[in-house]
């Protein structure tokens, strides 16, 4: 499967995570407990790039049918960013034990 195929399924997956990101940080900002754990500022950063893995994911889909590098770089900019939203999570969990 070309990869432009995939850009549609990274611009789902990426505002769904995003979503998420921004129910951490809500979360956190209620309960008043993004003032004792990095987890809110390490949430910010994963909707930061989640955010702009959409953007680039849109871009791409703008241009199919031809690969362009917005693409490549939403994959690795969704993977950055699922990455910061899990550890962001970690962040919570160890502070919360």
């Amino acid at each position: 499967m070309p990869r432009r195929d995939f850009q549609g399924q990274i611009l789902n997956a990426a505002s769904s995570l995003l979503g998420i990101s921004l129910i951490v940080i809500a979360g956190l900002n209620v309960t008043h407990t993004n003032r004792t754990t990095l987890a809110d500022e390490v949430a910010w950063v994963s909707a930061v790039l989640l955010a702009l893995s959409c953007i680039l994911s849109y871009l791409a889909l703008r241009a199919a049918p031809r690969e362009t590098r917005a693409g490549v770089w939403a994959d690795r900019i969704f993977l950055l960013g699922l990455a910061a939203l899990f550890l962001s999570i970690v962040v919570l969990a160890l502070n919360n034990r």
